[in-house]
């Protein structure tokens, strides 16, 4: 299994589609905790975003042999779990709760972990305010540390939009987390 955890995505993909179906636990695994995170970003809700994250990967699964190994696997599943979190907002006419996630506090950072955490909430209630389009970009960008090229692919425009959404996304933050 050792040996599996050093190859590519793509290559991965590829034993999975000719002979070994049981390997696609390896991609589960690689990804599960990063499409959660990315998916309770945009529904703004663990449970959804959770059913999200499982439908995609069955979808992933089921359209495996439909994949070109020859592009990022990363940028593909990222597309997926776009896909049912966009229809998931629709569905569900975008409700969006804001996640309390106290965790446990250690004791000898106590000022530095409340600060940490009051910050972390502020810029959830910007993002709410957010409209998806710009929320999106700068979630990929800077939560989920894709590149302009991976964001185009996710998102299926040209980077230079990308770029436009991200700026316009860092200037509508500021002006929202400021009034905030």
């Amino acid at each position: 299994m050792d040996d599996y955890d050093k190859l590519s995505d793509e290559d991965i993909v590829e034993i999975i589609k000719s002979e070994n179906k049981e390997l696609y636990s390896i991609i589960i695994g690689r990804y599960q905790g990063k499409l959660l995170r990315y998916a309770t970003n945009l529904v703004r809700n663990e449970d959804k975003a959770s059913d999200i994250v499982q439908d995609s990967f069955i979808k992933a699964y089921v359209n495996l042999y439909g994949f070109n190994t020859k592009k990022k696997f990363s940028s593909w599943i990222y597309r997926i779990v776009h896909n049912e979190a966009i229809n998931s907002i629709k569905k569900f006419n975008r409700e969006v709760p804001i996640l309390d996630d106290f965790d446990f506090i250690s004791e000898e950072n106590i000022e530095k972990e409340f600060e940490k955490k009051e910050m972390i909430n502020k810029v959830k209630k910007c993002l709410v305010e957010m409209s998806i389009l710009y929320s999106e970009p700068i979630i990929l960008y800077y939560l989920e540390d894709k590149s302009y090229e991976e964001i185009s692919d996710i998102l299926r425009v040209p980077m230079g939009t990308v770029a436009i959404r991200i700026s316009r996304a860092k200037a509508l933050m500021k002006h929202l987390c400021q009034k905030n």
